[in-house]
C-alpha cells in the first residue's frame, strides 16, 4: 500500500513539473494581423532591425511581408492602360 501511495505522488510531482514547463504559449503574430495592428508592425520591425534573433527568424520574416504587402497592396489590381496613347 505504501509503494502505491509512492508512485501516485510521484505521477503527481511529474505531471506538476510539466505543467509548469510549458507556460505560456507565445500569441501567434500572423500577416494578417500584423498588417491589421501597423503600431505592432513597426515595434516588431524595430527589433527585427536590432536584434533579430531574439524574435526569431520567422516572426522577422512574417514582419517582412507585412510590410510589403502594406506599402505594395494585395497585387490584385489591375493594369488599366489610357485610353489614347501617349503622344511624344
Amino acid at each position: 500500500m505504501k509503494l502505491r501511495n509512492v508512485g501516485q505522488r510521484g505521477l503527481v510531482a511529474i505531471l506538476a513539473l510539466a505543467l509548469a514547463a510549458c507556460g505560456r504559449p507565445q500569441p501567434v503574430e500572423t500577416v494578417e494581423s500584423l498588417m491589421d495592428h501597423p503600431e505592432r508592425l513597426k515595434q516588431l520591425r524595430k527589433v527585427c532591425k536590432t536584434d533579430r534573433p531574439k524574435l526569431g527568424d520567422e516572426l522577422c520574416d512574417r514582419v517582412a511581408e507585412a510590410s510589403k504587402r502594406r506599402f505594395l497592396g494585395d497585387g490584385k489590381v489591375p493594369y488599366n492602360p489610357p485610353k489614347e496613347s501617349p503622344k511624344f
